[in-house]
């Protein structure tokens, strides 16, 4: 059994990504599963000044902590403007401050979503090129558009069926890459 940690790059309360996140842990029932969000861990924006200031926080060395003892991640990251948002990317920059390779020996199935028909590709692009240089391998990768209308909230489930196909084989070939 392998321990999978679950979060999204987003700081909503409404995140469409956090949902995507919780349903996603939902199919992995063989697993040890943990969703976090990542708003339970207060980060300042990041300056050179903070970090010499005050150093790393406790918040930052128990995300930290969570990153290291799992196993595998499941990551789901919104977009703004085109390109990941400036909280996930403030978060990416305080752990690879603390350890460059945080993400070292993670495998990474890595997400996105948006009401868009893009479904944030663009973040997901930016992102599964960033991750590497923290360690990590994004062994597989999804972009879900138009969350609204794909994704049915009284269910629970994904509405949209060449949707859900596509999902469900880069979940199995995920589940596949972590257990080699």
């Amino acid at each position: 059994m392998k321990k999978i940690l679950f979060l999204a790059g987003s700081n909503s309360s409404k995140s469409i990504n956090y949902k995507l996140i919780v349903f996603t842990a939902s199919q992995f029932a063989e697993q040890t599963v943990q969703i976090i969000k990542l708003t339970d861990f207060d980060l300042p924006m990041f300056g050179e000044d903070i970090e010499r200031e005050k150093g790393y926080s406790v918040d930052l060395k128990m995300l930290y902590n969570k990153i290291k003892d799992a196993e595998a991640l499941v990551i789901s990251v919104n977009e703004h403007n085109g390109t990941v948002s400036a909280y996930f990317k403030n978060t990416i920059d305080w752990l690879s401050r603390l350890d460059r390779n945080f993400l070292e020996d993670k495998k990474v199935l890595l997400m996105s979503t948006s009401n868009g028909k893009r479904g944030a590709a663009s973040a997901l692009e930016y992102t599964k090129n960033v991750l590497p240089r923290f360690g990590a391998t994004v062994v597989e990768s999804f972009s879900f558009p138009s969350f609204s209308e794909n994704f049915s909230e009284e269910t629970q489930s994904i509405s949209n069926e060449i949707l859900l196909l596509g999902f469900t084989d880069v979940l199995q070939n995920f589940m596949h890459q972590i257990e080699q």
